[in-house]
């Protein structure tokens, strides 16, 4: 279960209690910096976008919208830090590369690159998936497509969207960033 102060950090059984507030407090600082758009320090050039309340707003019209926007996915990214669950945004995102690849030769090995690192009993960040969608997964690997990933990455997907979505709009990092959007304003 999960609580829903957003200055507590929900704890798996072996984890050792980290210090929530430095973590939200870390994760807003940096996101706040990138996506609410300070100005940029002296000595650099280039226009920094800012983002606007509408933007941030529509992020709550659907988790495919915070996904497709940039500093959506930062801000989503930052929260799942705060509730360590970070690799499954990680999966998809690998996902996503992966049907991009072009190449045959690089096809199997960064389909057992992700396997091993998201999908495998033990992956240093693995996803939490059943059993049938594992073991799917594994024989899709065998013979890498570009789809070979899909079931397990709809499954998160979906994990992500129905469990962490909903609790990451309640949640202090996208509340504050509203607020500064619009204080920027007036």
């Amino acid at each position: 279960m999960h609580r829903e102060s957003a200055d507590t950090v929900p704890q798996g059984p072996n984890q050792p209690c980290p210090s929530s507030t430095k973590s939200h407090v870390a994760a807003r600082q940096s996101l706040s910096d990138h996506a609410v758009g300070t100005d940029p320090p002296a000595g650099r050039t280039g226009h920094r976008q800012r983002l606007s309340t509408e933007e941030a707003t529509r992020w709550a019209d659907s988790f495919d919208v915070l996904l497709s926007h940039k500093y959506g996915l930062a801000a989503f990214r930052a929260f799942l830090k705060t509730e360590f669950s970070e690799e499954n945004l990680e999966f998809w995102l690998a996902c996503e590369d992966f049907k991009k690849t072009r190449s045959a030769a690089k096809l199997a090995a960064k389909a057992q690159r992700i396997f091993e690192e998201f999908i495998d009993v033990q992956a240093p960040r693995e996803v939490n998936i059943d059993f049938q969608t594992r073991e799917l997964t594994r024989r899709n690997v065998q013979e890498p497509s570009l789809s070979c990933f899909d079931q397990a990455q709809g499954k998160v997907h979906s994990l992500m969207e129905k469990d962490s979505y909903p609790r990451f709009l309640r949640s202090k990092i996208y509340t504050d960033l509203l607020s500064q959007t619009q204080r920027r304003l007036s």
